[in-house]
């Protein structure tokens, strides 16, 4: 048993934390936990030298500029890997080295085997594994699926979901240039299905069950290496229900707008995440993406929980996660739910690629 396991069993003190990566999504990982009771953040570790800085200010007690080294040297109960994709399983592999419970940035792995080779070394390591699957957070997501099942709608033949944005290459002007590893087939193991499809996988078997991927198609809207659009139709034989999923990072991003629509058609009625949006959001959200529009301009961090809708999100989603290896539970999103969603987008891969090679042989003249 780790050194961490026997400290969480035997002392009532705070947890201990890392954040392994603090670029924009870690930095809001970092803040989360920082403002969260009976959690200190210790160690945060980032290539960039700006990006430590800022993890200092936020409130990191020490910073390095190598994941491998934080998790050699500190002490800790769980890491947080908020790494580019192609490092999740090293840092993994590393953290159930020194019995260090991790929570995983979205998509788990680049592969179910990538997915598989983690698990592998969690299990040995006896560490627990959490996702960060935060759309089943967002209080629109939870409306809708309180109300399908209080059985308001009956029977729902037919689902939609469509989540967009504008990806990597962010909105014009920009100012600085696009990571590489996103455009990078290899480093981020996909496109749009995996940035941004896999968080619909995840919500829409938390609503239905298991799906069955029945057809997909792929595209580049944009020139890009990557595909930045992905159709998906599905089913779910449990409630017989059939589902069309279409995500994209071709289209700008208009705060607080919602880019992410989740649509049941029922018999007796229909279900929208809009009608389930938090009272106030649109003057909420704007505010506070004012604000950190002129944070920005002077120079200072922006505040973690601004919009509010989105990034408490993931603060929720960080705080079940370090909740559950508090008191010794699996986490409620776990690295088995991370692998699932990749599983379907797999599929979904493998059946775009065999429309596009049988569109592409030539005809064969009886």
């Amino acid at each position: 048993m780790s050194s961490a396991v026997l400290r969480r069993l035997t002392d009532s003190s705070s947890l201990s934390v890392g954040v392994l990566g603090v670029g924009n999504i870690g930095m809001v990982h970092l803040k989360s936990a920082s403002a969260m009771a009976a959690v200190d953040v210790v160690a945060a570790a980032d290539a960039v030298p700006e990006n430590r800085e800022r993890a200092e200010r936020a409130g990191a007690e020490r910073t390095y500029d190598d994941y491998a080294t934080l998790l050699e040297t500190e002490d800790l109960d769980a890491a947080v890997v908020a790494l580019p994709p192609f490092l999740h399983a090293d840092a993994v592999e590393r953290a159930a080295e020194a019995g260090v419970d991790v929570f995983v940035e979205k998509p788990f792995a680049r592969s179910t085997a990538e997915a598989d080779r983690m698990l592998e070394a969690a299990e040995k390591g006896d560490i627990a594994v959490g996702v960060d699957h935060t759309l089943r957070y967002q209080p629109d997501i939870v409306g809708v699926k309180e109300a399908y099942e209080d059985g308001s709608v009956g029977h729902v033949p037919y689902a939609s979901m469509t989540r967009l944005n504008d990806g990597p290459l962010g909105r014009p002007p920009v100012q600085d240039p696009p990571a590489s590893w996103p455009l990078d087939p290899d480093a981020a193991g996909g496109g749009s299905l995996l940035e941004l499809g896999i968080h619909c996988f995840d919500v829409l078997e938390w609503l239905f069950g298991d799906l069955e991927v029945e057809s997909a198609a792929t595209g580049e809207t944009l020139d890009v290496p990557v595909e930045d659009a992905a159709t998906v139709m599905m089913r779910a034989p449990e409630t017989e229900t059939t589902i069309t999923l279409h995500c994209g990072s071709y289209q700008w991003e208009q705060l607080p707008e919602v880019n992410t629509r989740l649509r049941l058609e029922g018999i007796t009625g229909t279900i929208t995440n809009q009608d389930h949006l938090p009272d106030n959001f649109y003057a909420g959200a704007a505010k506070s993406a004012l604000s950190n529009v002129a944070s920005r301009v002077a120079d200072v961090d922006r505040e973690v929980f601004g919009p509010t809708f989105y990034l408490r999100a993931h603060y929720r989603a960080l705080g079940d996660f370090l909740e559950a290896i508090r008191e010794g539970e699996t986490p409620p999103v776990d690295g088995e739910v991370g692998r699932r969603t990749l599983e379907l987008a797999e599929t979904a891969y493998e059946l775009a690629g065999r429309t596009d090679r049988e569109e592409l042989a030539p005809e064969v003249m009886p």
